[in-house]
């Protein structure tokens, strides 16, 4: 077995994980801070590289440019939507939420199926979704997919310094460790909880752009991209920004092995690494530990 066969899938997979952090991150934000299940979360990454590909086609740009529209659209959806129809449903039931969030993941899937119909779309920017960068050896890697696992590292290193430095990072760890002593301590959850949805749906905002550049995409493909984001987070372990990283790196890795070896076995390998490891450390790889 030659080098190349080992290094390149490994290294392509790795790259692909940055993607599928990107998925993830948004899901764990709002389960991290209002142990809220989103099952809509898969839907919303569609329904951002919809948008990116009606703005890239209406106003004639660039899809990075698109983004500065995208992303600030999607953070101002997800603020209206926790305000007026996920709030009132939070409390210690998650029934809920879980309903809510599936009645919304259907609306979103019919309405772009009516919209858009079920033929794949993508965007096509040649430049970017070509260009590759020799490192030797027969080995090369795509520009937009370390543009892509770039970004997944920017966003955990800036949620991390949000957390750890800012003000509301410190209201969002208080909320995620006890709601009700933080209402005491006069934290307005219910402001906050949207501030958080928004920054989840930037995040999947930032995602399905990316999705849109990467490949073809269709109304149902959203369950998909939510099995993906559950799969990270609990192999990274819940509660760790980097440990979702690398849980979708794993999973990244496992599945481009995986296509290389059996072209129809590649999704399949990466739900058999996501298995062994919740048999073997259910409480994933990076999990931490929650103050009492």
């Amino acid at each position: 077995m030659s080098l190349f066969a080992v290094v390149d899938p490994v290294m392509q997979g790795l790259l692909l994980g940055g993607m599928y952090a990107l998925f993830a991150i948004g899901l764990s934000l709002s389960f991290g801070i209002m142990r809220m299940v989103n099952i809509a979360h898969g839907d919303i990454i569609v329904l951002a590289a919809y948008v990116t590909l009606v703005v890239v086609e209406t106003l004639a740009v660039n899809p990075f440019v698109a983004m500065i529209v995208v992303v600030p659209s999607l953070a101002a959806f997800g603020y209206v939507l926790q305000r007026v129809l996920l709030n009132p449903v939070l409390g210690d039931d998650i029934l809920p939420p879980l309903l809510v969030t599936f009645g919304l993941s259907v609306i979103i899937q019919n309405l772009l199926l009516a919209v858009f119909s079920a033929d794949p779309m993508g965007i096509h920017a040649d430049a970017v979704q070509t260009a590759s960068i020799g490192l030797g050896g027969g080995l090369a890697v795509g520009v937009l997919p370390l543009i892509i696992f770039a970004s997944a590292v920017a966003v955990v290193a800036g949620l991390e310094l949000l957390f750890a430095f800012t003000g509301l990072g410190r209201a969002f760890r208080a909320t995620s460790d006890n709601q009700t002593v933080a209402q005491l301590m006069g934290i307005d959850n219910r402001h906050l909880y949207a501030v958080a949805t928004a920054l989840a749906l930037a995040i999947s905002a930032i995602a399905g752009s990316f999705l849109a550049l990467r490949t073809t995409f269709v109304p149902t493909l959203g369950p998909s991209k939510l099995l993906v984001a559950f799969e990270a987070i609990i192999v990274g372990g819940m509660g760790s920004l980097w440990g979702t990283l690398a849980g979708a790196m794993l999973l990244g890795v496992a599945q481009s092995i995986g296509f290389r070896y059996n072209s129809g076995s590649g999704i399949l390998a990466g739900h058999f690494v996501f298995l062994a490891i919740l048999l073997v450390r259910p409480q994933g790889l990076f999990a931490r530990a929650r103050r009492s």
